[in-house]
């Protein structure tokens, strides 16, 4: 099976003043950690860096090495950059700097198996540099191969780095002073007992370090600076790495938190050709519809989110005391950690349909483990042990996703130790539990709210304004309500215990008769969006009457599916996914952007998310079961988007209006997921 490429020519890099530096690369390591940056090399974001190791509570995710500053000397003492640079504070603002930061020489850019490849063309020397993080590793591997040098040419290599957690300003390193260590070739980075050492090294050639003095520089992040936040800060460098190179020579600069040990178990060939190897394996094991082109390389994205959680060890000690795993799902790129919502809206996506059943698995029973009052986590913060569990969805989530995992793996055993706690769950909400979630015994609806929380999805809020605050009885809760009560009536049932199923199946009757006497909302053609709320009953024309039709036991009367789908389709579709608030509406915001509170204002009052496709889609074909091309043709918008934003997947959001450019996340779990899931069920031979 060959690599899979997408390439980013030197036309397109050149487009825009700006198109190397606002596109980005990121490659995972499945611990939570990763490598990003711009295309041009650039750190434009708090959250770029070579090395974002992740480490145990209570550092979690660790900026260790910011930036590779590369340069190419010539015979006659030119230098020329090949990593874009950031400005210096002092230059800063700089109608100049877009321009001046993209390297002269790069002539193309591609993602090689979700690897990132740039390729400079200097005169008549040709050099690549390839990225690559080994697996479950917290190690990077940056390798030069001089492609075409008639003569020998220098490198110089000078490491940049301000250790600092990921979340933390760029004004707030953890360190203020940084002491090196050098035995042989191997280079130690020390900035105080209470952080890890960053171990550096040289393979492939002679290039030793040149100490000069430490120097620190002060730089600019601009997307900091468009988002609102703190963008000044110091990036430390202990000197510089510099020899000669000649044509066909390979040498690989390597980076690490691990052991000494570690770094040189494999060489860097051994690495990149296992690396590769591995994601091969990812993409043959997916839907055969998955196998090629743009959904190949949506399928290794997918691999991305999935991640063992370094930093919970006790958890990982009681899974394999357990004889199982720990595994998760990171909701986005680059500042979510795992989220109970986004984990199993996207298990689907990115583990039933690529093939990886096991650690869908892994994942249920992970997070049952943390069932806490009848929820489940709505995130754990970086860097914490326990969870956070201010959701009213995400547990009725997981009776969908353990839904969608048995009939996919008829794994009957993980269903038989999960359903007594999904018995607990149903009571515990019958009874009431935290956030004020809980069965109004009148109609059988679930009602939820406490002052100061955003408890469904659409969970924006700013200090103390919850933007959306939706406290009531909201639609789609209660049409993941109806849903995990048939599904646990019928597992029940199945497993011979009828008596306990009849009561759930009777309040799922109830349930029901009340939704669809309550939800309607006659004088707008839709559904309400949130009934008995704070201020009454909300008519807001919002994509969650969506899941009242999609969820496999829809609560909403079949009369009333089409018109419910055809208002989604006429206000709310866009190419790239569904608008959260219809035009018009009284808070409607056609843009997101600005700082942190402009944005949250518009994140869920308009705001495309490209994630909403999937229920969509399937409403749609509930509607016409017979039109997969209709259904595959609504995921056609999202192709030309691998270009754009992140280079290879799907973004959190876009903006509500043409030219719906992507904002938030530039990798965004649920967003790859649905798109995976809805291509397989989509293609024709299924």
């Amino acid at each position: 099976m060959a690599d899979f490429i997408r390439k980013i020519t030197r036309d397109a890099l050149r487009s825009a003043p700006d198109a190397a530096l606002s596109r980005e690369w990121l490659v995972a390591n499945g611990l939570g950690g990763y490598a990003s940056s711009s295309l041009s090399g650039a750190v434009t974001r708090r959250y770029h860096g070579l090395l974002v190791a992740a480490l145990p509570a209570p550092l979690g995710r660790v900026v260790m090495l910011s930036q590779l500053n590369d340069v190419l000397i010539e015979r006659d003492g030119t230098e020329r950059r090949l990593t874009g640079h950031n400005p210096q504070a002092d230059q800063w603002p700089d109608p100049n700097y877009p321009s001046d930061a993209a390297p002269s020489g790069l002539a193309e850019f591609r993602m090689e198996s979700g690897l990132p490849v740039w390729r400079y063309e200097i005169g008549d020397v040709v050099i690549e540099k390839q990225i690559v993080l080994p697996h479950l590793q917290n190690i990077v591997h940056v390798t030069y191969r001089v492609v075409k040098a008639p003569q020998p040419i220098c490198l110089r290599l000078r490491p940049v780095m301000a250790f600092r957690k990921l979340e933390s300003a760029v004004d707030e390193p953890l360190a203020r002073d940084y002491r090196v260590t050098a035995r042989g070739h191997e280079y130690e980075i020390w900035a105080g007992p209470e952080l890890p050492v960053l171990r550096m090294t040289i393979e492939g050639a002679e290039l030793p370090l040149t100490l000069d003095g430490g120097a620190r520089r002060d730089i600019v992040y601009p997307v900091e600076a468009e988002r609102g936040y703190e963008s000044r800060g110091s990036l430390w460098t202990p000197g510089y790495f510099s020899g000669p190179l000649s044509q066909g020579q390979t040498l690989s600069f390597v980076a690490a938190t691990e052991p000494w040990q570690r770094l040189w178990a494999l060489p860097p060939a051994d690495v990149l050709r296992f690396e590769k190897e591995r994601r091969r394996r990812i993409v043959g094991t997916a839907h055969p519809s998955l196998r090629e082109g743009a959904m190949a390389e949506l399928v290794l994205s997918a691999d991305s989110f999935l991640f063992v959680p370094a930093g919970r060890v006790a958890d990982q000690m009681r899974a394999r005391a357990e004889g199982d795993e720990v595994r998760t799902v990171i909701a986005g790129y680059h500042w979510f950690t795992d989220w109970g919502r986004d984990t199993m809206i996207s298990l689907e996506g990115l583990t039933l349909t690529t093939g990886r059943h096991m650690e869908a698995g892994w994942i249920l029973r992970t997070f049952a483990h943390y069932i806490r009052d009848g929820l489940i986590p709505n995130m754990f913060p970086d860097g914490k042990d326990e969870g956070l569990y201010h959701t009213a969805d995400a547990t009725l989530w997981f009776f969908h996703a353990l839904n969608r995992y048995v009939q996919a793996t008829g794994d009957r055993h993980t269903l038989q130790l999960l359903l007594p706690r999904l018995v607990e769950v149903i009571d515990h909400h019958r009874r009431g539990t935290r956030f004020g979630i809980a069965v109004d015994p009148g109609d059988g609806l679930l009602r939820q709210g406490r002052e100061g929380y955003q408890l469904t999805w659409m969970d924006a809020k700013v200090e103390d304004w919850v933007v959306t605050p939706r406290r009531g009885k909201a639609v789609e809760i209660n049409a993941l309500w109806y849903n995990a009560l048939c599904l646990t009536a019928g597992w029940l049932t199945e497993e011979g215990d009828a008596q306990a199923a009849r009561p759930l199946a009777e309040l799922a009757e109830q349930a029901r008769a009340s939704f669809n006497a309550r939800f309607w909302c006659a004088h707008a053609g839709h559904l309400y969006d949130v009934v008995d709320g704070e201020r009454g009953d909300d008519d807001a024309c919002r994509p969650n009457q969506i899941f009242a039709v999609s969820l496999d036991n829809p609560v909403l009367d079949r009369a009333r599916w089409e018109p419910v789908v055809e208002t989604v389709r006429q206000r709310l579709l866009t190419p790239v996914g569904l608008r959260s608030l219809a035009p018009g509406q009284r808070d409607y915001k056609p843009k997101y952007f600005g700082d942190l509170r402009a944005r949250d204002a518009a994140y869920h009052q308009g705001t495309v998310w490209g994630w909403l496709i999937g229920p969509y889609v399937d409403a749609w074909l509930k509607l016409h079961p017979d039109d997969k091309a209709g259904a595959r043709e609504l995921l056609q918008g999202f192709l030309p988007h691998l270009d754009q934003a992140g280079i290879g997947t799907i973004s959190e959001i876009f903006d509500a209006e043409p030219p719906f450019s992507p904002r938030g996340c530039i990798s965004q779990a649920w967003s790859v997921a649905e798109v995976l899931r809805c291509w397989a069920a989509t293609a024709e031979d299924r």
